[in-house]
C-alpha cells in the first residue's frame, strides 16, 4: 500500500480510498476541488497500485495499513475518510476495529455483508472475466456504452490491470464478500448509493442501520456504482466541506 499526499498539513485531513479495479487517480477531479482547503491523502490499495506490481492481501491487512498510517502520521485521528466500494469496505473494517478516531466516515456503496458461500467462487471469477474483458476489449465496450461514466471506468481498468492482474481481482473480490460487518464506531457515519445499484446496496445500508441507527443513509437518483464520484465530484466536495466546516 502507498499513500499519495498532497501536503497541506496545517489543514483538516481527508483520506480517499478507491474501489476494486481502479487507481487512486479516479479521485483526481475531487482532489482538485478539495486540495486548497484540505490535506488530501489518497490511498493506493495493494493489487491496484500504479507503476508497481503488488498483490492484494486482505481487507483486514489493508485496514491495518491505513490505521498504522493514521497513528504514525496523524496522531491517531483523521477528519474524514471517503471510501468507494472496496475502499468503503476497508473503511468499515477501520471503524469496526475502533483503533483510531475518524470524525466523518463516508462509505460509498460499500459491501458490508458476506455473500452465501456457494456464490462467492462463481461470482469472483465472473468479476475477473468482466475486468479482463474491460482491459482487453476497451475500445469495444467504449463503443457499446458510449458514456463518460463507463469511459472513466474503462480507462481506470486499463491503467491498473497490468500491475495486479487477475490475481488481485480474484483475491480482492473474495476478501470483500466473505466477511460481514459486526460492529461500527465513529462520530458521524454516512452511507451513499445510487438508485441504479439499489438492489445490491440497499441491504448493505439496512445492515448498517441495524448496527448504527444514527448512520445517515442517502440515495442518489439515477446514479450507478461510483457514478456520483465520476459525474458529479462537485457534489461530493460540497458535502465534505459542509461536514468538516
Amino acid at each position: 500500500m502507498d499513500f499519495v499526499s498532497y501536503n497541506n498539513e496545517e489543514k483538516p485531513t481527508v483520506m480517499l480510498i478507491p474501489g476494486l479495479g481502479v487507481s487512486y487517480e479516479i479521485f483526481l477531479p475531487l482532489t482538485a476541488l478539495l486540495r486548497s482547503r484540505f490535506n488530501i491523502v489518497a490511498v493506493q490499495v495493494d493489487g491496484f497500485t500504479l507503476g508497481e506490481h503488488t498483490a492484494f492481501t486482505s481487507i483486514d491487512d489493508q485496514a491495518s495499513q491505513v490505521i498504522n498510517y493514521i497513528k504514525e502520521h496523524l496522531n491517531g485521528r483523521i477528519d474524514c475518510i471517503y471510501g468507494l466500494s472496496l475502499g468503503g469496505k476497508i473503511l468499515s473494517r477501520i471503524l469496526e476495529r475502533n483503533e483510531v478516531t475518524v470524525a466523518y466516515a463516508i462509505m460509498d456503496a460499500a459491501p458490508l455483508l458476506a455473500l452465501p458461500r456457494w456464490l462467492v467462487e462463481p461470482l469472483r471469477y465472473l468479476q475477473c472475466a468482466n475486468v479482463w474483458s474491460c482491459y482487453h476489449w476497451k475500445g469495444f465496450w467504449s463503443r457499446v456504452f458510449r458514456s463518460r461514466y463507463f469511459d472513466v471506468l474503462l480507462n481506470e481498468c486499463h491503467k491498473i490491470y497490468p500491475y495486479g492482474g487477475t490475481r488481485a481481482v480474484i483475491d480482492g473480490y473474495k476478501s470483500v464478500y466473505t466477511s460481514t460487518l459486526q460492529a461500527i464506531y465513529g462520530k458521524e457515519i454516512h452511507y451513499w448509493y445510487g438508485t441504479k445499484e439499489a438492489f445490491v446496496a440497499r441491504p448493505q445500508a439496512k445492515h448498517l442501520l441495524r448496527l448504527r441507527p444514527s448512520a445517515k443513509v442517502e440515495v442518489f437518483n439515477a446514479m450507478n456504482h461510483g457514478q456520483l464520484l465520476i459525474d458529479n465530484p462537485q457534489e461530493i466536495a460540497k458535502r465534505i466541506e459542509l461536514m468538516i466546516g
